[in-house]
């Protein structure tokens, strides 16, 4: 699938590439669906894993599903939620469980348990009106043994058939229309392995899926970009088929993972990096060459009295309207409404290299 293309998805259609922000539980925060529209914001990605927990399935489908709850008409991807169980659960095993079955987890808070199945995770999907439904998989560390990488892959496998199982059969209990009708991805693991990367590959491409997400973590423990196992990775799979490189959203790394021939991105980054002062910033008015990104922080001094806009390159409403020095003085009375302006602007900042990769690579 190469740039300038186009994914049909039942809530619209997606021109790719492109950065999905992740409302994981069901907001982008410090913004409503009106200012991700402003920000040209194509589509979001919630997460299941914590949506079944807050604010809860009977909630959910009573408020009509998540498109009505959060006043979004554009597609939103479903993820699994087995990495974020799987990241939880490394951090406290006390916590909860993975087995051939599913996913066991106990919340902390109250000791109230939750399970995730693989049908139960599609069957979630399906019913909170998602329009990329993603298989429950199995994540690893990047730097876990080949014993436990094999096994993982062996595992997402088993529930990617038991999903497509369960995906086919709703729809055809549900009578779902074709145009209305979700897409399933399935996600390939391998840790950093070839070997393992090519076996989940060729079992979930026998199985069949819509498109296919790079699955586990794509850095190392250094924080940098994995380029040469998501090359492969993308290698194994037709180019005509969508592929989302989950997790991936540094602007750098979304560049570079687009060479690859990556085409859907999603990640908490850029929201949380714009309400941490953190903001995102193009060198030059137009293009990719030489060193076109840099950070503005927007919490140091040299800002209190600076009456230009965070960037000159930028068409955003916080930079048509407001000075860096009003936003650090947002920041710095911790105000809620830096946290809009600030968030409005990384997000816009992310279409806009959505833009400038189609013009790279048109």
């Amino acid at each position: 699938m190469q740039a300038n293309q186009f994914l049909n998805l039942p809530h619209g259609r997606i021109k790719l590439p492109a950065f999905l922000p992740d409302g994981t539980l069901g907001v982008v925060r410090a913004v409503d669906s009106t200012d991700l529209a402003v920000a040209q914001i194509q589509a979001l990605v919630m997460n299941i894993f914590h949506l079944m927990q807050r604010p809860g399935s009977s909630t959910i489908q009573a408020l009509g599903g998540l498109h009505n709850m959060s006043a979004w008409d554009k597609p939103i991807i479903t993820d699994s939620g087995g990495f974020q169980a799987y990241s939880l659960i490394r951090e406290n095993p006390k916590s909860g469980t993975l087995s051939d079955r599913g996913i066991v987890y106990r919340r902390e808070v109250d000791g109230r348990k939750f399970q995730l199945t693989p049908e139960k995770s599609v069957q979630l999907q399906v019913s909170y009106g998602s329009d990329v439904v993603i298989c429950l998989d199995e994540p690893t560390h990047i730097d876990e043994d080949h014993e436990a990488q094999r096994m993982a892959v062996e595992r997402t496998v088993r529930w990617a058939q038991r999903c497509k199982d369960e995906f086919e059969r709703l729809l055809d209990e549900k009578a779902i229309e074709t145009s209305a009708r979700p897409l399933l991805f399935g996600v390939i693991q391998g840790g950093g392995s070839q070997e393992l990367r090519k076996q989940c590959a060729d079992q979930l491409l026998e199985i069949g899926f819509d498109g296919y997400g790079y699955g586990g973590w794509p850095l190392d423990s250094d924080g940098r970009l994995l380029t040469d196992v998501l090359a492969y990775t993308h290698e194994l799979v037709p180019t005509e088929l969508p592929f989302h490189a989950l997790g991936v959203g540094h602007p750098e790394n979304v560049a570079a993972c687009v060479a690859l021939g990556y085409m859907l991105f999603d990640s908490a980054l850029p929201t949380r990096d714009a309400r941490r002062g953190r903001l995102f910033t193009f060198t030059a008015s137009q293009g990719l060459g030489g060193k076109w990104f840099k950070y503005l922080y927007i919490n140091d001094e040299e800002h209190i009295k600076h009456t230009r806009p965070i960037s000159e390159h930028c068409d955003c409403p916080t930079c048509s309207k407001y000075s860096r020095g009003y936003l650090h003085h947002l920041f710095k009375i911790n105000d809620h409404l830096y946290h809009r302006l600030a968030t409005l602007h990384n997000l816009r900042f992310m279409t806009l290299l959505e833009d400038r990769l189609r013009q790279k690579y048109a």
